[in-house]
C-alpha cells in the first residue's frame, strides 16, 4: 500500500474498522513506517484512557449540607383537621364512608404494581448490560495497548465472523464473535486453541443463541498457533468435531 492517503488510516486501523484487504496492506505499511507505528501506539494508549471511568470526588462538606437539609425538611404532610361546620347538619367528615376496594380496583392496582416492577427490572438489566459492555471495552482497549498486541479475524461457516485480539506478553486473548447463527437447543459453540502438532485445547463455550458475544481467554496462549470454533453437542466436547466452523491462524 503506497497511496498518499495511507497515513490517514491509523485511526480506523486501531478501531478495527478497515476492510480485510486494507488492513493487510496497512499492516505491511506499518512494518516500514515509524511515524504510523508511533501514531498507532499513541492512539491505543488514548483508547485505554478514554475507556477508564471518569469520577469526581464530592466536596467534604456535601454530606453535612445534605444531612442539614434532611433535618429541616418535613418528611410527611401535616395532618389537616376539619373545621367545625358553620351551619347545623350532619358532619360531612364524620359521615364519610371508607373507600371500598372492588375486585376490579384490586386487580388494577396489582397490574400497575407489576408493571412498575417490570419496568424496574428492564432498567436494571440494561444497567448491568451497560456495565458489562463498559468493562469489556476497557479490557479490550488495555489489551490493544500492549506493544505486542495482534488482531486476527476470519469468517464462521453458516454466518458470522470471529476476531481474536491477543497479547503473548499478557498471555491473554479476547475473542469477539459477531453475527453467529442460532443453533438448536441441543447444540453449542465451543472455543479451542491449537498447537503446531494440531492438538486442540478447549477454552470455553459460546452461547448458541446470541449472535454477538465476547469471550476472554486468560493463560495458555504459549505455543498455540490456531484459534478454532466448532459446533458441538450441548455441554461441549473433549475433542473438536470437524470440520470446524472457523479456523484462524494466530501466529
Amino acid at each position: 500500500m503506497t497511496t498518499p492517503d495511507v497515513h490517514t488510516l491509523t485511526g480506523p486501523y486501531v478501531l478495527n474498522a478497515l476492510p480485510e484487504d486494507e488492513r493487510i496492506g496497512f499492516e505491511r505499511h506499518l512494518a516500514d513506517c515509524q511515524s504510523c507505528s508511533a501514531e498507532v501506539t499513541g492512539l491505543r494508549e488514548a483508547a485505554v484512557r478514554l475507556g477508564q471511568p471518569v469520577a469526581e470526588v464530592p466536596p467534604a462538606e456535601l454530606k453535612a449540607r445534605v444531612m442539614a437539609q434532611i433535618a429541616a425538611t418535613r418528611q410527611l404532610p401535616p395532618q389537616i383537621r376539619p373545621e367545625a361546620p358553620v351551619s347545623a347538619g350532619p358532619d360531612p367528615v364524620a359521615h364519610a364512608e371508607p373507600r371500598r376496594w372492588t375486585r376490579r380496583s384490586f386487580f388494577s392496582l396489582a397490574a400497575s404494581a407489576a408493571a412498575v416492577v417490570g419496568v424496574g427490572g428492564v432498567a436494571l438489566d440494561q444497567y448491568r448490560d451497560n456495565q458489562n459492555t463498559q468493562r469489556e471495552n476497557q479490557r479490550l482497549a488495555a489489551l490493544l495497548a500492549q506493544p505486542d498486541a495482534k488482531t486476527v479475524r476470519g469468517n464462521v461457516s453458516g454466518g458470522g465472523q470471529a476476531t481474536v485480539v491477543m497479547s503473548a506478553r499478557q498471555d491473554t486473548a479476547i475473542v469477539l464473535l459477531h453475527g453467529l447463527r442460532k443453533l438448536p437447543d441441543d447444540r453449542t459453540y465451543q472455543l479451542w486453541l491449537m498447537d503446531k502438532a494440531q492438538d486442540a485445547y478447549p477454552v470455553g463455550l459460546a452461547s448458541p443463541a446470541v449472535a454477538d458475544q465476547t469471550h476472554v481467554i486468560e493463560g495458555g496462549l504459549a505455543g498455540k498457533v490456531m484459534f478454532g470454533l466448532t459446533v458441538e453437542a450441548k455441554g461441549g466436547a473433549t475433542k473438536p468435531h470437524l470440520p470446524a466452523a472457523a479456523l484462524i491462524p494466530m501466529a
